[in-house]
């Protein structure tokens, strides 16, 4: 009878400080998206323009993906984020007011870098029609 009135209790997870760590930024034409990670690559915390609430053709604009921005900032900041490296993937309209965000939060940027893929030659082209 006293072993089915123990009740199962688990312990709350701690979660670490991170002083350090890496922000990825990948902006698309219809949302941006933004991960904060420590330095080994565990994510931190992350915030797109739609979790934030924007839809549609909203999503992709720089006043949504700033917001988006200062959203995982603020749950980076929880943890104790003090520098970070911007890694900016993709070609949407995001880009630039992402980093800004990044640059008014007093977060000390110390690399800049653009991971965007770029194909080298692409795909066969199509043959010839013939009439």
């Amino acid at each position: 009878m006293a072993a089915n009135t123990k009740k199962n209790l688990k312990k709350k997870k701690t979660l670490g400080v991170v002083l350090s760590g890496s922000v990825y930024i990948q902006s698309t034409f219809n949302n941006t998206i933004i991960t904060v990670t420590d330095e080994r690559g565990g994510v931190i915390a992350w915030a797109s323009a739609g979790s934030i609430g924007f839809k549609g053709s909203k999503k992709s604009t720089p006043y949504a993906a700033s917001l988006a921005a200062s959203a995982a900032i603020e749950k980076a900041k929880l943890r104790g984020l003090k520098k970070a490296q911007i890694f900016i993937s993709g070609v949407g309209a995001g880009r630039d007011s992402a980093v800004r965000a990044f640059h008014n939060a007093n977060i000390e940027v110390d690399l800049i870098k653009d991971i965007t893929p770029i194909s080298h030659n692409g795909c066969r082209r199509k043959k010839v029609r013939r009439i």
